[in-house]
């Protein structure tokens, strides 16, 4: 009796090795540019306590009501949550491992993240990140490096037509007046609010400022500005902000309704977005988040982030045909006679000793069909063992890639020749 064939779970997919090699080499631009700024890379759980999320991200938030994998464990009862982003786990590592103890951190990370959305281009049920948090950082140079780092990154990744979205959310103070007088406006227009905004008047009222319904533009376009409640400290923390992206020449737009999903964040707060990938144009977003390591139950600390979203960056990466990832290989090793065979392994094993990248043919096959390998494999040069050449110690090195002639020589000398022909190239 024959199985149905089994598939993978709807929103989370398999990334097969063609595509993979972009990812990697996505992966390596990325950890090299953020260890250039000094960011160490942390790795946190993919599953935490559920109550980490509801008290980090806030109770009445999309992600927490709607999105979020969570689970009792049947084991011991613990009630635990996939991760849905990484900021909470990462500042609840921080706080659980004294990290601030006597120095502030520069972190990254990168991984999957895990929410109950309906999959669309660009947003899946298992999608990835990279994270990146500085703690224990209170000044705006702070703010506009992560905003400088990312513009570095979009040159680096060949990326076009990204902007920058800016605004502040000011202090708690702040936040609460503004507050305050935002339930009072919005009371008076209930019969005006949709189901989502009724629903957070007065859990959460500063997201409805987000709200993409056009139902509700003019009553949103009329509310009390958080702009109007700040304090001089978090103007002057956002002017400077601005002017160091000034000094560097990063163009920004100041988005007075930017106000981010989440609980946690205060003063600056940015986006990078594009108009490419339909509404899902966000591909990075961040900011200061301050009140956060006390929330979760650390000392009082100053931090900002921002997370990026892999699938979306390499989507227009494709599109912008900006990186063509070369193949991990440098060479094929075809081998063909009985005395190749057997000298073919050892042949491989030398040239991995030299620091090269050898894929050795396995299988048997006809000097064409392994030829044909050769050149699907992705490698720069084949190498060419057969009887002839095992016999007197040679092979013969054939480039896949310039068209370039082929030519016999000692095995002795194989590697650094191998090497003159992909330098060249």
């Amino acid at each position: 009796m024959s199985h149905p064939a089994l598939q993978s779970v709807k929103g989370m997919n398999d990334i097969l090795p063609d595509e993979a090699q972009l990812w990697l080499w996505f992966e390596d631009t990325v950890r090299g540019l953020l260890e250039s700024y000094g960011y160490r890379n942390i790795r946190m759980p993919l599953v935490e306590p559920t109550g980490l999320f509801k008290r980090a991200i806030g109770e009445v938030t999309d992600i927490v009501e709607k999105e979020m994998y969570s689970f009792e464990d049947s084991l011991n009862g613990d009630h635990l949550t996939l991760r849905p982003e990484g900021t909470a786990s990462c500042v609840r590592a921080v706080i659980q491992h004294n990290l601030l103890y006597n120095s502030a951190q520069r972190l990254y990370y990168s991984g999957p993240m895990f929410r109950h959305e309906r999959p669309q281009k660009g947003r899946y049920r298992q999608f990835h990140q990279v994270g990146v948090e500085a703690l224990g950082y209170a000044d705006p140079e702070i703010d506009a490096e992560q905003i400088l780092m990312c513009a570095r990154l979009w040159k680096k990744l060949g990326i076009r037509e990204v902007s920058l979205q800016l605004n502040t959310l000011g202090d708690a103070a702040a936040r609460k007046t503004h507050r305050e007088k935002l339930i009072a406006y919005l009371e008076q227009y209930a019969d005006l609010l949709d189901e989502d905004a009724t629903r957070r008047l007065h859990a959460n009222p500063l997201r409805i400022l987000d709200s993409k319904n056009p139902a509700m533009q003019e009553l949103i376009n009329g509310a009390p500005k958080l702009m109007d409640e700040m304090n001089e400290d978090a103007l002057l923390h956002f002017e400077a902000v601005q002017s160091i992206l000034k000094q560097h020449g990063v163009a920004y737009e100041i988005n007075p309704r930017l106000v981010r999903g989440l609980d946690y964040y205060n003063r600056t707060v940015f986006e990078w977005v594009t108009t490419r990938l339909g509404a899902q144009g966000t591909i990075c977003a961040g900011g200061r988040y301050d009140g956060l390591v006390e929330q979760i139950g650390g000392k009082p600390a100053a931090a900002c982030g921002f997370a990026m979203g892999i699938e979306r960056l390499l989507a227009l990466m494709v599109e912008d045909g900006a990186v063509q990832p070369e193949s991990p290989l440098d060479a094929y090793l075809v081998h063909q006679g009985e005395i190749a065979d057997g000298m073919a392994g050892m042949v491989a094993e030398q040239l991995r000793d030299a620091g090269l990248r050898i894929a050795l043919h396995c299988g048997g096959g006809s000097f064409k069909s392994q030829m044909k390998k050769a050149d699907g494999s992705g490698a720069k040069v084949a190498v060419i063992i057969g009887d002839d050449e095992a016999q007197s110690g040679q092979a013969t090195l054939k480039p896949l890639r310039d068209g370039g002639e082929q030519s016999r020589v000692a095995q002795a000398e194989l590697a650094q020749n191998i090497y003159k022909l992909i330098r060249k190239e």
